[in-house]
C-alpha cells in the first residue's frame, strides 16, 4: 500500500526526482550483486531492473504514447526473463539486452521531450537531464553487453560472461568512456567497438553543451511568452 502512495505521488513536478533515483539505485545494485554471488547476480539486477520498468511508468505515464510502449517492453521483457530461467536459452540474454537498451533508448526520448524543448526551467528539469546523462551511459553499456555477446574478444578487460555478471563494468567502462575519462584498464580491440567506443566520447563532449543551450533556450521561450 505504501509503495502504491509513493508511485501515486509521482507528478509532473517532481517525476525525473524518482527517475534519476531509480537509474541511481540500478547502477549501485548492480555492483553491490557482484559481492551476493554468482548464481544471484543475474536475479538481483532483474529485480531491480523490474523496479525500475515500475519507477519509470511511474515517472512517464505523462507521455502517453511511451507508456503505452513501456507496457508492451515490460511484458516482453518479463516473458523473456521467465523463457531464460526455464529453458536456459541463450538467445534470450541478446532478446532481454534487446529490450533493455529499447527501454532505455525509449526513456531518453520521452525525458529529452518534456526537459529540452518547452516549459520553465526549474529544479526537476535540472534533474531530469542528470537522467539524460545516466540514460546515455546505460544505452551504451547495453551496446557494449550485445556486442560481446557475438564478439567475445572485443574487449581488453571485459569477460565473455552473463550480461548480468557483466553488466556493472560494462557501465563503468560506459561512464569513463562518456565522461571522456579513458583510464585504460578497458580497452576495444575489434573495428566495431572501437567505432562505438569513439562515438560514445564524442557525444559525451557536446552533451553538457546541447543541454545547456537547450535549457536556456527553453526558459527563454517561456519568458517570452509569458511577457507578451
Amino acid at each position: 500500500m505504501k509503495v502504491g502512495k509513493r508511485l501515486e505521488n509521482i507528478n509532473e513536478g517532481n517525476n525525473f526526482f524518482y527517475l534519476t533515483v531509480a537509474l541511481v539505485a540500478l547502477l549501485i545494485s548492480s555492483g553491490l550483486a557482484e559481492v551476493v554471488g554468482s548464481g544471484w547476480i543475474d536475479r538481483v539486477l532483474q529485480i531491480f531492473i523490474i523496479v525500475v520498468f515500475i519507477v519509470c511508468f511511474a515517472s512517464l505515464r505523462f507521455d502517453k504514447n511511451w507508456s503505452r510502449l513501456l507496457k508492451t517492453l515490460a511484458t516482453c521483457w518479463v516473458i523473456a526473463t521467465l523463457v531464460k530461467l526455464i529453458f536456459d536459452i541463450r538467445e534470450m540474454d541478446v532478446l532481454m539486452l534487446a529490450l533493455t537498451f529499447s527501454f532505455f533508448f525509449g526513456t531518453f526520448k520521452s525525458t529529452a521531450k518534456q526537459v529540452l524543448f518547452h516549459g520553465e526551467v526549474n529544479t526537476n528539469k535540472v534533474v531530469g537531464s542528470v537522467a539524460l546523462f545516466l540514460l546515455l551511459g546505460l544505452m551504451w553499456a547495453i551496446v557494449y553487453l550485445i556486442i560481446i555477446e557475438y564478439s567475445p574478444n572485443a574487449f581488453t578487460g571485459l569477460e565473455a560472461i552473463s550480461w548480468g555478471e557483466n553488466f556493472s563494468n560494462a557501465a563503468y567502462f560506459s561512464f569513463v568512456t562518456l565522461t571522456t575519462l579513458g583510464y585504460g584498464d578497458i580497452s576495444p580491440i575489434s573495428p566495431l567497438a572501437q567505432v562505438v567506443v569513439y562515438l560514445e566520447a564524442i557525444v559525451g563532449v557536446f552533451y553538457m553543451a546541447i543541454v545547456v543551450s537547450s535549457l536556456v533556450s527553453a526558459n527563454l521561450e517561456h519568458r517570452e511568452k509569458n511577457n507578451g
